[in-house]
C-alpha cells in the first residue's frame, strides 16, 4: 500500500471525525485503532487529527495546498471502504499538484 507513504506529499492535514459511542461510527473508530500508528509512522510530520464528538456523523477530511479541502462521509462504510476513501483523497491531492 504505497499510497499510505504519499499522505504527507499530497495532503497538508488529515482529519477524522466520529462519535465515541454511536454504532454508525464503529467502523471509523476501528479504522483509527488499526491504522493510526502505521499512518503516523509513515508520515511523521503530517497532522493527523482525530476528533471525537457525541452524535456527529463519521467523516474524513483532507486539506490540500491553498486551503482546498475535500471530505467523505463514512457512515455505513466498512474499514476497507474507509481505507479506499482515504486512498482516493490522496489521489486527489496528487492530481491537484499536477
Amino acid at each position: 500500500m504505497a499510497w499510505r507513504q504519499q499522505l504527507s506529499r499530497n495532503l497538508k492535514e488529515l482529519r477524522i471525525l466520529f462519535c465515541q459511542s454511536s454504532p454508525a461510527s464503529s467502523s471509523a473508530r476501528a479504522f483509527v485503532e488499526k491504522n493510526y500508528k502505521e499512518l503516523k509512522t509513515l508520515n511523521p510530520k503530517l497532522p493527523i487529527l482525530i476528533r471525537e464528538c457525541s452524535g456527529i456523523e463519521p467523516q474524513i477530511w483532507a486539506r490540500y495546498d491553498m486551503g482546498v479541502e475535500r471530505g467523505v462521509r463514512l457512515e455505513g462504510l466498512s474499514e476497507a471502504q474507509i481505507s479506499k476513501a482515504l486512498e482516493d483523497l490522496v489521489k486527489v491531492g496528487a492530481s491537484l499538484k499536477a
